[in-house]
């Protein structure tokens, strides 16, 4: 199925029913009062967030929503009935914009998590509304009011624990496909990702994190260039990134790391300091030279390095035992921090 992370939709909320103007008239009742009755409520629109989906896809054919209006109200002190809220669930991780301001709205980040993007137009009054003792017969009534309308911007973040990156064919599927039950596709050719995949790793401690293997970068991937921008946006929300490099390879691995750091840094600052592990991929074909030069490299920068085969399993174990340790104190770091702030509220 294809990956769809961004769309642009209309929405137009309900607009509300209008007042009735209504008289009784009854039998041997010779002055009936009025019983016009209100207007309903127009329907509001809402988003909420839905574990079940996984991408922007439903938006991208429908670009129009449009929720029910009330009814109008009538006699006999009756009241129109108000429209059916209208519910649009999106991917967890999704974040809604004013297409006009570019505000932000809501950013659904749990399942069930629901937020108003338009309200619908309140319902008008009845005549019966309208009687005082000096007006007892009001021959007028109120219009219901418009719905909001408004277009709003959809973008999709992946909410991954981790994120792989590095240069397409740096190994990050194979590893993701024989450490988790994701299966993403597999060849000897650049690009054979076009889509983040999500897997889940269970370490040995009965814990388990999400990892995301993210679609190859290249060089200039910020401007756009490859699979770019659309995809480097998913790994903002990760607390650690694995970046995979090629020890197969026979160019420089430190010229191939410095591009894709250069890349993360000219996409956005949170990027470049966000916490890395280096993963030397593909090392039962190690280059030597290659690999020597870049472990050199790692020392005397501080890169933590890890050294993994996929295809034999070396490796693998160690680096998914460090990783769950890291998620596991960053999750404990945002609920204290989340605690505290509710403590402070």
């Amino acid at each position: 199925m294809k990956f769809i992370d961004t769309a642009s939709i209309k929405l137009k909320a309900g607009n509300g029913g209008n007042g009735c103007i209504s008289f009784r008239r009854e039998k041997y009742v010779p002055k009936g009062g009025p019983n016009g009755g209100n207007g309903g409520n127009g329907a509001s629109i809402y988003f909420i967030g839905d574990k079940s989906k996984h991408t922007l896809m439903d938006f991208r054919y429908k670009s129009i929503y449009k929720a029910p209006d009330g009814e109008k109200g009538k006699g006999s002190d009756m009241h129109g009935k108000a429209g059916e809220d209208l519910i649009l669930p999106v991917p967890a991780g999704t974040i809604i914009r004013n297409a006009e301001t570019g505000d932000i709205i809501a950013d659904i980040t749990n399942d069930g998590e629901k937020v108003l993007a338009a309200l619908g137009g309140r319902g008008g009054r009845g005549n019966m509304n309208f009687a005082t003792p000096e007006q007892r017969a009001p021959r007028y009534a109120e219009d219901g009011r418009p719905g909001q309308e408004i277009e709003v911007e959809l973008e999709l973040k992946l909410l991954a624990d981790v994120g792989i990156i590095g240069f397409p064919n740096a190994g990050k599927s194979t590893f993701i496909s024989v450490v988790s039950a994701a299966k993403p596709k597999i060849a000897d050719y650049p690009f054979t990702t076009l889509t983040p995949n999500l897997g889940v790793i269970k370490d040995g401690h009965g814990g388990s994190f999400i990892i995301a293997d993210m679609p190859g970068l290249i060089e200039n991937a910020h401007t756009g260039a490859g699979l770019g921008q659309q995809f480097l946006r998913h790994i903002e929300r990760t607390s650690l990134l694995l970046h995979f490099i090629d020890a197969s390879h026979e160019e420089s691995m430190v010229e191939r790391y410095k591009t894709i750091r250069n890349e993360l840094a000219l996409y956005a600052c949170s990027l470049k300091d966000k916490k890395e592990i280096v993963v030397a991929a593909k090392m039962d074909a190690c280059n030597d030279d290659v690999f020597f030069e870049f472990e050199q490299y790692a020392k005397n920068n501080d890169i933590t390095l890890f050294r993994i085969s996929s295809l034999t399993r070396s490796g693998t174990k160690e680096l998914i035992d460090y990783v769950s340790d890291i998620v596991k104190k960053h999750k404990v770091e945002n609920e204290e921090a989340e605690s505290d702030t509710k403590k402070q509220l």
